[in-house]
């Protein structure tokens, strides 16, 4: 018998699958360059910077600037269980997920089990594949993950992740044409199965308004261009998709940007010791997310509020705090140090129960479980600054304040 995995465990591989990537390129952080801000503004974008982004996301394949309506799911609804809405954090995500997450109606079904289709007449302007055994009952497949970027112009983008197969055809076209092959709405143009089809839209006309400083994830430029898919959808898919939403909070399709300046709530990127910082890079290796600290609302349940750390103690690690105070939104240079004692959580369905992560409930909302992990400590000491320090298997109480361990993070 196999060990029934939730899809947090498929997450995690994917986690570790990013890192060692192949393809064209790495799909985690590609360097370790310090930035600065002033470049890029959050909000709307000219055209020409619009459009360069897009030439840059593109190969320099797009064309246009119209943004179709998207007219067609990426799977059929009869095919998936529920969707995740972005914002997840989990594990090596210490910051908020930027895709949603189609999660298969037999979570633990073969590789190739579901049809994935195109959502709009575009081109599909980039393929990116890696390799990893499947688990589950797939544990002794190896498995051919495919992430593919589709262009309806130079404006407006989706990507899907996880394939695990190509339409022969689809596969043959985007070959034989230097890397643009039109596809049309609600071709087929791949497979998935044993594990979550993972989807986003960028639009390049607006860069989210919660990232500070968005020359921070410039090793992953799509990030900041993220949009909420419901805002694309032609009216139909747009009630079949929020049919099978399980966030009911608004915004429905989640959210991945929460700073704001002079508070403690959204993310931090550890700091140099010439005061830079490397941002979403990181480390730029394997673990590049151990720089990362992040306090920001639970994806599922935005009254909760998660602590995720990476670089806990054995490994990136997600907590919320055992009193629910302070609410980092309200912290600021005023409030001196803070002490967050640390516990675990997890999804509760209306009626109290654990949420099995496999099947559609809603709404969802966090739970908190009982024993101290630990202490956060953290203090703004600057509008863009903070020092903080996560000190493992001790609750607040048995700790007076900073250590030599304390860690410098900016953003």
């Amino acid at each position: 018998m196999y060990k029934q995995l939730s899809w947090f465990s498929i997450l995690w591989l994917f986690v570790t699958a990013c890192s060692t990537s192949g393809g064209n390129q790495s799909y985690g952080p590609q360097s370790s360059v310090a930035v600065s801000s002033g470049t890029i503004s959050s909000g709307t974008q000219s055209p020409e910077v619009a459009d360069q982004a897009g030439q840059t996301l593109s190969h320099r394949a797009c064309t246009g600037t119209a943004k179709p309506k998207f007219t067609h799911l990426p799977m059929n609804p009869q095919d998936f269980a529920f969707i995740l809405p972005y914002g997840l954090m989990v594990d090596g995500h210490v910051t908020p997920v930027d895709h949603q997450y189609f999660s298969p109606m037999v979570f633990n079904s073969k590789p190739d089990t579901y049809p994935v289709y195109a959502m709009a007449d575009g081109q599909l302007v980039d393929i990116q594949t890696r390799t990893h055994l499947g688990q589950g009952p797939n544990q002794a497949v190896t498995i051919t993950d495919h992430r593919l970027i589709f262009s309806s112009s130079c404006r407006l983008f989706y990507y899907y992740d996880l394939i695990t197969s190509m339409a022969p055809d689809v596969q043959a076209g985007y070959d034989a044409s230097n890397h643009n092959f039109a596809v049309k709405a609600g071709q087929v143009i791949g497979y998935i199965g044993g594990q979550t089809l993972d989807f986003a839209v960028w639009d390049t006309d607006n860069v989210l308004s919660g990232f500070i400083v968005p020359e921070h994830y410039s090793s992953e430029g799509w990030k900041i261009y993220t949009a909420d898919p419901l805002n694309y959808y032609s009216d139909d898919i747009k009630a079949q998709a929020l049919a099978k939403y399980i966030r009911v909070a608004d915004p429905r399709s989640g959210k991945i940007d929460y700073d704001v300046d002079g508070k403690l709530i959204g993310t931090w990127f550890m700091a140099n010791a010439d005061g830079s910082t490397t941002g979403y890079s990181g480390t730029g290796k394997s673990d590049y997310w151990t720089t990362h600290l992040v306090f920001a609302p639970y994806f599922l349940d935005p009254t909760g509020f998660v602590l995720s750390i990476g670089n806990w103690s054995g490994g990136a690690s997600q907590f919320t705090s055992q009193n629910s105070t302070p609410d980092p939104a309200t912290v600021t240079v005023d409030t001196g140090l803070v002490k967050y004692d640390l516990v675990k959580f997890h999804g509760a369905k209306a009626d109290g129960s654990t949420w099995d992560n496999m099947t559609f409930s809603t709404p969802i909302s966090l739970q908190k479980e009982s024993t101290i992990q630990g202490c956060m400590l953290v203090q703004m000491t600057d509008t863009r600054k903070i020092k903080a320090e996560a000190v493992a298997g001790k609750a607040c109480s048995l700790v007076s304040g900073f250590s030599s361990a304390a860690v410098n993070y900016i953003r």
